[in-house]
């Protein structure tokens, strides 16, 4: 059996696909008609770039039925995709165990935006946790109540209040994020999502710090997963990418509003983007690993209240995150004794091995002030001092646990 249908999904009518994910991690995607070429034995590894924009056809009934095709994986305009978009497409449903498809966007935030718009009309409630990403927040603060749809923020971690406002009739959809972006709260999404379902509300989460591999979300519930790719996807921090993924029930709705939109990636960056996927998993152990290295360390030195990781037993919703995941990613925050700006800055500006930045996901170890009380409205945010947010990447924890001691050092000298 050559290297094309061995490694193709589905190429053996009726077989059960029980590959492990590290084994999907490789696999997915490279289906025979994107890796060889017709009537050539074997073919190549990885799908290569299809660059298109125009599409030619034979004859103007060959154009026709192109026009009229309800599949989403053919040639047509390159609006619609070419074989390098669909590859990294195909491999990202298969990452999620009873996703219908995924859709590409040219970032997170678009992808949010897009499923946000496919679920959602006039006069429909959204209930978003408090602990959102910011710029969520903006998008539906700013575009959804222009177009009369109405945000109710929630508090994260109180499970009896969501099923309160979920009984609310209005209520089209709960957007879900776990852990939540700066302050890291765990949220009980199997429960959240069984109400949800009963009720007909539509549940989307953004999956981004666990990405499917340590939290496969239609598993546990959720109708509509997304990532911001540009993360961990891509690993690199070179390319910025989105992506949703639905259930059978929704999927062909966020494609329709994709395609409205005029929502697409590029083939380079598709290609850069599936490049990554296939290290995710080494890259995610050693994210993980570093991480807690860290994290373990600074629970313990002078100047740290806090440390904000779910992954530690004594961090809220460990629990939570012990029961439904499988494993922790490279980004936490921590909670300074004391101190201001200044003395904030004074650790962060003198590091040598963390870059001062936004996003996350990369290679490399970043660093970044964060004040999570500014975004909250519906719950009151306290702590004892200034905050740090860490990406923890590839390099040798023992340099960053350095790095961060004298950092820590300049903060108790400043403050």
């Amino acid at each position: 059996m050559g290297l094309r249908s061995r490694h193709a999904q589905g190429d053996r009518p009726g077989m059960s696909d029980d590959r492990k994910p590290l084994t999907k991690l490789v696999q997915a995607g490279r289906k025979p008609e994107w890796t060889g070429m017709p009537g050539q034995p074997g073919g190549i590894v990885s799908p290569p770039v299809w660059r298109a924009s125009t599409i030619l056809y034979d004859d103007v009934a060959h154009l026709r039925k192109a026009a009229g095709s309800s599949t989403h994986e053919r040639l047509f305009y390159g609006r619609k995709g070419t074989p390098t978009a669909w590859s990294l497409a195909d491999a990202l449903t298969e990452m999620e165990p009873g996703a219908e498809g995924t859709m590409l966007f040219p970032s997170g935030v678009a992808a949010i935006a897009c499923a946000l718009m496919a679920v959602l009309k006039p006069g429909d409630r959204l209930l978003m946790p408090d602990s959102t990403y910011d710029p969520t927040r903006n998008f539906c603060d700013q575009m959804l109540n222009s177009y009369g749809i109405e945000t109710i923020y929630y508090d994260p971690c109180d499970a009896v209040r969501v099923a309160v406002r979920l009984a609310d009739e209005k209520v089209r959809a709960i957007f879900l994020e776990s852990p939540g972006s700066l302050t890291f709260e765990v949220q009980d999404i199997p429960a959240i999502t069984a109400i949800a379902r009963e009720r007909g509300i539509v549940t989307l989460l953004d999956n981004t710090w666990a990405t499917p591999l340590f939290f496969p979300a239609m598993a546990h519930g959720v109708d509509i997963t997304i990532l911001a790719c540009t993360k961990y996807i891509v690993g690199h921090s070179d390319v910025m990418m989105g992506s949703i993924t639905a259930n059978a029930q929704w999927f062909g709705k966020v494609r329709q509003t994709a395609y409205l939109f005029g929502q697409m990636t590029s083939p380079d960056d598709a290609w850069l983007a599936a490049r990554g996927l296939r290290t995710l998993g080494v890259r995610l152990r050693q994210h993980q690993d570093g991480a807690l290295a860290v994290a373990h360390w600074l629970k313990d030195q002078p100047g740290v209240a806090r440390v904000l990781h779910p992954a530690l037993p004594d961090c809220p919703g460990h629990a939570l995150w012990q029961r439904d995941f499988s494993g922790s990613t490279g980004l936490f925050s921590f909670v300074l004794d004391g101190g201001d700006e200044t003395a904030r800055a004074a650790l962060i500006d003198g590091l040598a091995h963390f870059g001062i930045g936004y996003s996350w996901g990369g290679f490399e170890s970043l660093a970044l002030p964060i004040d999570p009380a500014r975004h909250r409205t519906a719950t009151h945010w306290e702590a004892e001092g200034p905050m740090v947010r860490l990406h923890i990447g590839l390099e040798d924890p023992d340099d960053l646990i350095a790095d961060l001691d004298a950092g820590l050092a300049r903060f108790r000298a400043a403050r």
